[in-house]
């Protein structure tokens, strides 16, 4: 009955407000209630929230659970209609880029496709949007349609053509503060990948649509052939043995040197390499250096008339190009080594590495008093001094400074002694004491202190990604610990370079510097790149690995040596490898910032075939804007006296490289 009275009550009072034309204004003296109660009003923001919690909370859970997975659905939904979006673009886009040569940026939009069709229809469009139709005098030389390469119709159905790209992969650089889930909209998975009509294998094919092979033109073209002259001149410089000086650094064969630098300069070589080793010049006494046989072999290099390109390698060797001699670090350091095995880079299982010393130590005072750093730098400087002659006259054009394994920037993550083989994926290096004492004092500083270890699910150095947990799809590489790891992994090779480099500029003023970056192509086309992560790349699908290094080596002028592979994998190839997709990436990547980029060949001989790709990277004919290698490092498989089946092929390969000889099939 109460409750019946109020309803009555409350209706009663709203009617009479419904009759009163304008009731804020009413006359109190006819007021039949002279103390008139306030109305309630309707609880707002904070005060509603807390009314609905209230009343939320009073009844049962079930309506709570039913709306939090509506909108999870809903999330889910949502990511859904985002990548098909996406998808939609990435192939329209690819389309425009494969079949009508548009010449449109990586993230291209809307506004990229208007500003092609307008200058395509004759008007210029400036980088601000200004849009006016020009004069017919310029016509033919503001058109985006690329005229260095025309391609007819029937020409396609013979010869595939791959369009330039005109600008660095802008890989979005995602915050790691972000959920794991909200990389969904961007993160292209290896199923997504093959339902594009348009788009090649290549992880780069995000949603953002980037055909990774189209930085490639296919060599073989049957009615128009490839031609290489009068393009750009690229100097070439070979790489002579490192057998030629032996562990007393004393010159082994002067006569046969001679013969090669006169079979090398008949081939109009622009110069030769030449790796000096640490583990030679100071072999036996901290701060004691032996040079005399470099001395002699580069007295013989200057009476040739040749360019010196020398290499400060602080690493060891025992490749094929040493004659079956191994050069290891210097014998002192191996001594502390026996007593302090973390001065070594070090895998999970505690293997140690002897192939170069650990960036733990860069700044750590364990090697007599010294620092791994300040070794280096007197090397560096001792060079300097001993060799000043060579560097006034201009012998020395270039010096290259080894920052890690091979002389790669790079970690020792497959090292063929622990065992690894082709395509595995390695295994991080962050093992021994000095480096996990960093690793602990960035996750301390993070607020997580229990992110000081490495992962206990990545693998062994021949495990596939899909094999573990840590690189599979969707692997812990995304989650919130995994992104912290890998960026703390990154920033410890960021931080190498940097401290090197630094030093490197102070003994080599005013000389080029080099810098060699590895190719590692296999496990390109999935999501995690597992092989570029345990190498110290951070590049999967929603990252770029390449782009924060290069910053740092852009601060120091330096110029980048990429390591080419040459190789053309087949699309079904088990490793998922994309040697093209990653020399886009890494090229424009350097192109992009302005970083001088030069080349090497990762196998020593090639046939014709796989050294005219490496031509066709190093001066890309389709490339507007007409970029190119600075220099090219052919690396030889043994002294090209005994090598005579590879010296027509590169003999024919230098005149390519000078835009001396057409090629045509055969």
């Amino acid at each position: 009955m109460k409750r019946t009275h109020a309803t009555m009550s409350n209706h009663h009072h709203i009617s009479n407000t419904q009759q009163d034309p304008n009731p804020q204004f009413a006359d109190p003296n006819n007021d039949p209630n002279p103390n008139p109660q306030s109305h309630p009003r309707r609880p707002r923001g904070f005060a509603a929230t807390n009314t609905i919690t209230t009343a939320a909370a009073a009844g049962t859970g079930t309506t709570t659970n039913k709306s939090r997975k509506e909108r999870e659905k809903e999330k889910e939904r949502t990511k859904l209609r985002e990548r098909h979006r996406r998808a939609i673009t990435s192939r329209m886009l690819a389309g425009l880029r494969q079949h009508g040569n548009y010449q449109l940026p990586v993230r291209a939009d809307m506004n990229d496709v208007l500003a092609a069709l307008a200058r395509q229809a004759g008007w210029i469009v400036e980088s601000d949007g200004t849009t006016f139709r020009q004069s017919p005098n310029n016509t033919t030389n503001n058109m985006v349609m690329s005229v260095e390469s025309p391609v007819s119709g029937s020409s396609l159905r013979n010869c595939s053509t791959r369009a330039s790209v005109d600008c660095q992969p802008s890989v979005p650089r995602i915050n790691e503060n972000l959920s794991p889930a909200s990389f969904d909209s961007i993160v292209v998975t290896e199923s997504d990948t093959k339902v594009d009509k348009f788009t090649s294998t290549s992880p780069m094919n995000s949603a953002e649509c980037l055909e990774a092979g189209q930085f490639m033109q296919e060599l073989h073209c049957g009615e128009h052939g490839s031609s290489f002259s009068d393009t750009q001149y690229v100097p070439v410089f070979v790489m002579l043995s490192s057998g030629v000086i032996n562990n007393f650094c004393q010159l082994m064969d002067p006569d046969g040197v001679k013969e090669e630098l006169q079979q090398l300069k008949s081939l109009k070589i622009n110069g030769v390499v030449v790796n000096c080793w640490w583990g030679i010049v100071e072999s036996w006494v901290p701060q004691k250096y032996e040079w005399s046989g470099y001395r002699e072999l580069f007295k013989i290099i200057r009476d040739s008339k040749m360019k010196l390109q020398v290499v400060m390698a602080f690493h060891e060797n025992g490749g094929s190009d040493t004659g079956g001699m191994f050069i290891s670090l210097p014998q002192w350091v191996l001594e502390i080594g026996k007593d302090n095995q973390d001065i070594f880079f070090t895998d999970r299982q505690g293997r140690r590495n002897t192939e170069c010393l650990s960036w733990g130590i860069d700044k750590e005072r364990v090697l007599r008093g010294r620092t791994a750093i300040e070794v280096y730098f007197d090397v560096m400087r001792s060079f300097r001094t001993e060799f000043d002659d060579l560097f006034t006259d201009g012998i020395i054009s270039a010096v290259e400074i080894g920052l890690g394994a091979s002389g790669e920037l790079k970690y020792p993550s497959f090292s063929e002694r622990m065992g690894w083989r082709y395509p595995g994926i390695g295994e991080f290096q962050c093992y021994d004491k000095y480096s996990l004492q960093n690793l602990r004092k960035a996750a301390t500083s993070r607020g997580h202190s229990f992110w000081a270890k490495g992962p206990d699910n990545a693998g062994y150095y021949n495990s596939k990604p899909h094999e573990t947990g840590f690189f599979c799809e969707r692997g812990d590489y995304d989650s919130y610990y995994g992104r912290f790891f890998l960026h703390w992994y990154r920033q410890v090779l960021i931080d190498h370079a940097d401290n090197v480099l630094s030093l490197a500029t102070l003994a080599f003023e005013g000389m080029q510097i080099v810098v060699k970056i590895p190719a590692i192509y296999w496990w390109y086309r999935t999501s995690s790149h597992a092989a570029e992560l345990t190498a110290g790349y951070y590049n999967p699908t929603n990252q770029d690995g390449y782009s924060p290094v290069f910053e740092v080596l852009k601060k120091h002028s330096v110029t980048v040596k990429f390591v080419n592979s040459g190789l053309q994998v087949p699309a079904a190839d088990d490793a998922l490898a994309d040697p093209e997709g990653l020399n886009w990436q890494i090229l424009n990547s350097a192109w992009d910032k302005e970083i001088n980029v030069a080349g090497q060949n990762a196998f020593p001989c090639y046939d014709r075939e796989g050294l005219m790709r490496l031509v066709e990277t190093a001066k890309p004919r389709n490339d507007p804007d007409r970029r190119r290698f600075s220099f090219f490092t052919f690396q030889q498989p043994s002294p090209l006296v005994q090598s005579a089946i590879c010296f027509p092929e590169l003999e024919y390969f230098i005149k390519c490289m000078h835009g001396e000889i057409n090629y045509v099939d055969s």
